[in-house]
């Protein structure tokens, strides 16, 4: 995002809607998770205040366990595995003599 782009955009203020769910800070530093379709709350000393979205409210639906596609294999340390294109054959790298 541009810098003009990012000057135009102002933050949320209490009293409007949450459209995303996550964790939200203040202008004060007050940390607070809030869910979509709430409202931004006022602070409880300074009133009406900016608030910023510090973390997404993100659940991705697992069990703890990394992926078994994703756990590195045995030859996985082969140059060669890493760079699969139709046109690239075998003993065409730079630094194959």
């Amino acid at each position: 995002m541009s810098e003009q782009e990012q000057h135009n955009e102002m933050d949320p203020m209490s009293g409007e809607h949450v459209e995303v769910s996550g964790v939200y800070k203040n202008e004060l530093g007050r940390v607070e998770k809030l869910e979509r379709g709430g409202v931004f709350p006022a602070d409880p000393q300074n009133g009406t205040t900016e608030w910023e979205l510090v973390e997404l409210d993100f659940d991705n639906h697992h069990e703890g366990r990394t992926d078994p596609r994703l756990v590195a294999k045995d030859g996985d340390d082969d140059p060669e595995a890493h760079m699969q294109h139709p046109r690239r054959h075998k003993g065409s790298n730079k630094t194959d003599s």
